[in-house]
């Protein structure tokens, strides 16, 4: 995803910086080309070897601002990324950027440079929490800095509130989301995920094999193209590893709303239909329900048997109160019958899209994929779940 794009890491001198190497690790596994800038203090935490080993390139210190060589680096290192980040961004280093002081090789590039720069301040909560600091960082946002929040949790001092660098992994998500295009802005878009549960009894229940992968890399792109998000999830806990776009390009948080049964999702679906611009249903909602449901735990005695019914059809309900919205729709099928059932499905639920894959791809993370637009068909041979997502948003965006 990160293919070839230039980021400068500038490393500041603060404990947290040990999560920098991991940051570096997977930004060079998405492809990446990673340069280092280390600021004075960090100079007394670390050897520029270790961050040359894991970048394959120099990594820059202070002394460099003040070699003869003839080229000016503070200027050629200012121009070369796309992306800066600063982390972890100590308190003493945002008062000194705040100020505009170029007295050493990272604070001086980042007065000459073009390139967005993230910063990621790192410290002890009574530092963070200062009036000094809030005005610091205030002002460096008024500069056109993006202020990423610290994380609470425990901090190196061993107390515990707000001051702790992101993982690494948060980090990465947010760069992913950085170079994709903000073309949904404007956009409210509900998305539903996961298979439902049909409850027996307490214990126990019916629902189906869907992994919900496809549904979660959907709210993903749509949420990182600034789309804001409902999502509407059946398939149990979820854990999310999303980055705080609202912190730094005032993208609203999705808005998750976890549901049980498909009578749930109906229900929490018709309230937000009507808000939306675009409602695609990737949820694998159960279709049949127990006429039944004991109290309790059933006891393992004997033989049963069940009696089930049909669940609402949440598509072809909502399709009922449809005005503006672009609709669409998913279909799991066997391959022979695939395209058959997929034009009649989405003339039967009324779809502007729909989506058919086959059975036996259900759970991969690659899958052949055959999209039916709303004039046009096109077949997709083993593509990812993410690469779908981008695929799909692209034609919306290019057709409507």
């Amino acid at each position: 995803m990160l293919s070839k794009r230039r980021i400068l890491l500038g490393i500041c001198g603060g404990v947290a910086l040990y999560k920098a190497c991991e940051v570096i690790r997977l930004l060079k596994k998405e492809g990446a080309e990673v340069k280092v800038v280390l600021s004075t203090g960090a100079e007394k935490f670390a050897s520029p070897l270790l961050f040359s080993a894991l970048t394959g390139e120099k990594t820059y210190i202070n002394e460099d601002f003040f070699e003869a060589s003839g080229a000016i680096p503070h200027i050629e290192l200012a121009r070369w990324p796309e992306l800066i980040l600063i982390l972890p961004a100590t308190a003493s280093f945002l008062s000194k950027l705040r100020c505009g002081q170029a007295s050493e090789l990272l604070l001086a590039l980042l007065l000459a440079t073009k390139a967005p720069v993230y910063l990621f301040p790192s410290m002890n909560t009574a530092m963070l929490e200062h009036p000094a600091t809030q005005e610091n960082i205030k002002n460096l946002r008024s500069y056109g800095y993006l202020v990423y929040e610290p994380a609470k949790g425990e901090l190196a001092c061993g107390e515990r509130g707000k001051g702790r660098l992101p993982e690494p992994e948060e980090i990465l998500e947010l760069v992913k989301a950085h170079f994709k295009p903000k073309d949904l802005l404007g956009k409210k878009i509900l998305i539903t995920g996961g298979p439902t549960r049909e409850y027996l009894d307490q214990v126990r229940f019916i629902t189906n094999a869907s992994s919900g992968k496809t549904a979660l890399f959907l709210l993903k792109e749509a949420y990182y193209r600034g789309g804001e998000i409902y999502f509407i999830w059946g398939g149990g806990q979820i854990n999310l590893l999303l980055p705080r776009l609202d912190y730094t390009h005032n993208i609203p948080y999705p808005r998750i709303i976890t549901v049980s049964t498909t009578e749930e999702m109906l229900e929490r679906a018709k309230e937000i239909f009507p808000e939306v611009n675009i409602a695609i249903f990737a949820a694998a909602p159960c279709d049949f329900r127990p006429k039944k449901i004991y109290p309790g735990k059933i006891k393992k005695k004997e033989e049963m048997e069940l009696s089930l019914e049909l669940t609402p059809d949440i598509a072809k309900t909502l399709s009922t109160l449809k005005s503006h919205q672009l609709t669409v729709g998913f279909a799991l099928e066997e391959r022979e019958k695939l395209s058959f059932y997929a034009r009649t499905k989405k003339k039967e639920k009324a779809f502007d899209w729909l989506i058919a894959n086959p059975i036996e791809t259900i759970g991969a993370d690659i899958s052949d994929y055959f999209i039916l637009g709303p004039d046009f068909e096109r077949e997709y041979k083993g593509i990812s779940k993410e690469e779908l997502a981008k695929k799909l948003f692209d034609l919306i965006l290019e057709i409507s």
